[in-house]
């Protein structure tokens, strides 16, 4: 008996792991900070889409964070970056760093969302708007939640 139990919590462990990570990317404990500031433009990114040198890197030049003054004061600045690393993208798929550490342009967004998989039309609608609109498909996206069989691709 002692062993059909010890199996069966070893079979619902391995099911949750399977299930939380099925779509690649492991989901962080939530950061209120990081979202308070970083939601408050775009979307909270998952830190596990990009690597810790790619997150490190844009954490090290908020001043001109593509394009934008998005300065933190130092304590936050900290907290935020110190958080991203240590939920970053870890896996061999994931943790290359894409060019000017654009997650549209890693590897593995490109395999995901090659024109077999969404056609090039996609990206111009208005209810999409860019690749970066994550949102806009994957309805739990803001929760790290890019699981296939939740994909609703708006008309």
């Amino acid at each position: 008996m002692k062993i059909f139990k010890t199996s069966v919590l070893m079979l619902c462990g391995l099911a949750a792991l399977q299930s939380a990570l099925a779509d690649g990317v492991k989901r962080a404990p939530v950061l209120d900070t990081y979202t308070q500031e970083c939601a408050s433009c775009h979307m909270a990114y998952a830190p596990a889409l990009l690597p810790a040198a790619s997150w490190q890197r844009i954490m090290a030049s908020l001043s001109k964070h593509y394009g934008v003054d998005a300065s933190l004061d130092a304590t936050t600045q900290k907290k935020i970056g110190t958080w991203l690393s240590d939920n970053a993208a870890t896996g061999k798929r994931t943790s290359l760093e894409p060019p000017k550490d654009r997650i549209t342009q890693s590897d593995w967004f490109l395999r995901k969302h090659n024109s077999h998989e969404v056609a090039p039309s996609v990206w111009k609608r208005a209810s999409v708007g860019s690749p970066s609109n994550c949102n806009a498909c994957h309805p739990k996206a803001a929760q790290g939640d890019f699981e296939e069989d939740q994909v609703r691709i708006p008309k």
